[in-house]
């Protein structure tokens, strides 16, 4: 007596299976290909906001003493950091004001832009520093 073969309930199920893993399949290759374009996009912005910051802290060095090479070594640092400066500013207070932008290209949306902004400045110490503590001045020191 040999081993009876299962037969589907209803004829016309045959081959559901297939339809069903290569449904299940695209929903995974859809969710992995949206994962990597907003990593992509995360990436681009996180390049662009450090390129920021670093060229805010560069212009805000020379704010004071030299206002015109602070934004050129901010777009220096932009460039270096692979992001273009958009714009940049120095106030007479000693605040840099920084924008940038990198560029990322996008399989499906094609070419896009991320920006970001930063702004550094001098840091005004008070004798009072808060949480009750008192700072001591060194001689000598600014």
């Amino acid at each position: 007596m040999g081993r009876a073969v299962p037969r589907a309930a209803d004829p016309r199920e045959r081959g559901s299976a297939t339809v069903w893993t290569v449904a299940v399949m695209a929903v995974i290759f859809t969710l992995a290909v949206t994962v990597v374009l907003i990593g992509t996009a995360r990436v681009a912005r996180h390049r662009a906001q450090t390129a920021a910051d670093l060229g805010a802290l560069a212009a805000a060095r020379f704010a004071f003493t030299e206002p015109g090479r602070g934004c050129a070594e901010a777009a220096s640092l932009a460039a270096a950091n692979g992001a273009r400066l958009l714009r940049c500013s120095t106030r007479a207070d000693g605040i840099a004001d920084v924008q940038v932008a990198v560029g990322f290209s996008l399989p499906v949306a094609g070419d896009r832009k991320a920006s970001a902004r930063a702004r550094a400045g001098p840091v005004h110490i008070t004798d009072q520093a808060g949480w009750g503590l008192t700072l001591k001045r060194r001689s000598g020191v600014r």
